[in-house]
């Protein structure tokens, strides 16, 4: 059985997955958390494609961050994520938190996709 925090950020999900939808022109970027290391993709809801993925498990960012569960690691990661959606001509996207509040290491990588140029 999942703890009751859990259920109440998965309840806290469902209400914004409502509203949030991504499409080919601007994709939905999608975050999770874990005590170690955290994750995000770049989502396509209409054709129900992951367009790109990266987590704090990645080389470049494994290099800089050994220990990957803090801010500062979250923020260099939404600036790396940014740099290769660039490459791939992304420029606008929507963000979903999936439940977690705006808050800590989902601001911080927030704010580091917007320090990389995205748009949303």
């Amino acid at each position: 059985m999942k703890n009751k925090k859990e259920l109440l950020r998965l309840g806290r999900k469902l209400r914004i997955r409502k509203h949030v939808i991504g499409t080919i022109d601007r994709p939905r970027v999608t975050v999770r958390r874990g005590l170690k290391n955290f994750y995000a993709q770049l989502i396509d809801d209409i054709q129900n494609k992951t367009i790109y993925s990266l987590s704090t498990l990645d080389k470049d960012v494994k290099q800089k961050f050994p220990y990957a569960g803090n801010i500062k690691a979250a923020e260099f990661m939404g600036e790396v994520f940014a740099k290769r959606l660039k490459e791939k001509g992304i420029n606008k996207l929507v963000f979903d938190r999936a439940g977690y509040l705006y808050h800590g290491r989902v601001k911080a990588f927030a704010e580091g996709l917007r320090k990389g140029g995205l748009e949303f």
